[in-house]
């Protein structure tokens, strides 16, 4: 495990701002327009206006939602809405959320995490990442000076040992609680016991962190503290710009889950099931699955049951028609051929096959836009009936709408696939997992100096 620490986070206070429901927010990057302004709307000192603050006219180098950003945060701590912690403490986060009809509760703890490169030492990346948004989170660090939002790091601990020493150290303390617009509850208690940090510290040793969600936040901080490092002529060793916030989960926490994130392709020529078929050839045992958008949510239940990463449940809309392909003995074969610049497990994977085998080179489609990323069956079946509506993409730009030729249930990587395939120092395809609940902003604030 990379270093980590205690910190003196920045925070709300309750006296001020009332509810920390009004004031906290999810991650910049699920935020569209009309969630921007539902959440400006619930409080003046929500946190949108700092991790996502509204562009204007007459916007310039100077003036800025960055620059506003950076404003609001000083104004807030000068009017102690905010207020700096009285001692160093880790945060213990808890989410309790439902999910197909079971309810869970994932359990973590913040801490400042020092530094380290992708691939020089023990923090590992499992996605690719895209430089505008990098870029964007840059300039609001430049500005702001603070993480505003933490990063999502799994980490291997079978026994729980270093979450059950800050289980024990919060019983019969009251949290902290919040709710945010999907009615997660949120849960948080600063630690600031030494003993406890020390023991907790201890259970961390050796213990490598794999980067759950954050990955642009992640080389952001990278890239801030070298450019401040090249500002100054180094930097201090304890130096906060040399640390980033992140969130710790073990992968045994009982409530850590992954989801699928399932795919709508358009720029694909109009094909029906059977010219489907005839394209996968033998490498995939082909079925009829069903007719018409509706039958997405019971297609899945199949592919849940089943289990298998081989398994895809495939839509094409020239005929209303799903089908199923199971992976063949040939089809791994031709796999390995044409991702051989993969591990085994990369190429193991359900995006994977979808994209590389499937996509790429069966569709001869190399070159296709990024699909849809969608989660639940609604989008599903909406985006099929419909289209898409004008939107967000995964970069935060502006996306039209159309029609989808083809969609894929497909399952998500498993937590073991994460550690396998970034041990390898190999990246997964985009949105190969879903992690859910997403970690509120507004809990903790991180400074940089």
């Amino acid at each position: 495990m990379p270093d980590i620490s205690a910190f003196r986070g920045i925070r709300y206070d309750l006296g001020h701002v009332g509810s920390l429901s009004d004031v906290i927010a999810p991650p910049y990057d699920v935020i569209d327009a009309d969630l921007q302004q539902q959440l400006y709307d619930r409080s003046e000192f929500n946190c949108t206006r700092l991790i996502l603050g509204k562009d204007t006219d007459g916007d310039n180098e100077s003036n800025n939602r960055y620059s506003r950003a950076a404003r609001y945060l000083k104004d807030w701590l000068r009017d102690q809405v905010l207020f700096v912690e009285g001692d160093p403490a880790l945060y213990v986060y808890h989410q309790e959320f439902t999910e197909g009809g079971q309810t869970f509760t994932r359990r973590g703890f913040m801490c400042r995490t020092k530094l380290e490169p992708f691939g020089e030492g023990t923090i590992y990346p499992h996605e690719e990442t895209h430089g505008g948004a990098k870029a964007d989170r840059l300039k609001l660090w430049q500005n702001c000076k603070a993480n505003l939002s933490q990063i999502f790091g799994l980490y291997p601990d079978p026994e729980n040992t270093a979450q059950d020493l800050l289980e024990a150290a919060i019983v019969g303390v009251t949290p902290l609680e919040a709710t945010d617009h999907l009615g997660v509850g949120h849960r948080l208690w600063p630690v600031t016991d030494v003993d406890v940090i020390t023991k907790v510290t201890a259970a961390m040793g050796g213990r490598p962190v794999y980067v759950a969600d954050g990955h642009h936040r992640y080389e952001t901080a990278c890239n801030y503290r070298d450019e401040l490092a090249a500002q100054e002529g180094g930097l201090d060793a304890e130096h906060p710009a040399n640390y980033v916030l992140m969130m710790c989960v073990s992968m045994s926490d009982p409530g850590m889950i992954v989801l699928p994130t399932h795919r709508l392709f358009r720029g694909l020529p109009s094909m029906t099931a059977g010219q489907l078929i005839e394209k996968l050839g033998d490498n995939f045992e082909t079925s009829s699955a069903g007719e018409g958008p509706d039958a997405a949510p019971a297609l899945w239940e199949e592919i849940e049951t089943e289990d298998s990463q081989g398994t895809l449940c495939l839509y094409t809309a020239e005929d209303n028609q799903w089908t199923w392909a199971r992976l063949t003995d040939a089809g791994k074969v031709r796999m390995a051929q044409v991702a051989d610049d993969h591990c085994p497990e990369w190429q193991a994977l359900g995006v994977s096959i979808l994209h590389r085998l499937i996509v790429e080179t069966l569709l001869d489609a190399p070159n296709l836009q990024a699909p849809k990323y969608v989660r639940s069956f609604e989008e599903v079946v909406d985006g099929l009936k419909h289209g898409d509506d004008v939107g967000r993409d995964h970069t935060g730009q502006m996306a039209s709408g159309g029609r989808f030729e083809l969609a894929a249930l497909v399952m998500p990587a498993t937590l073991e696939h994460i550690r396998a395939i970034s041990n390898a120092n190999e990246r997964m395809p985009a949105k190969s997992t879903y992690f859910y609940p997403k970690l509120l902003s507004g809990l903790v604030i991180n400074p940089l100096e």
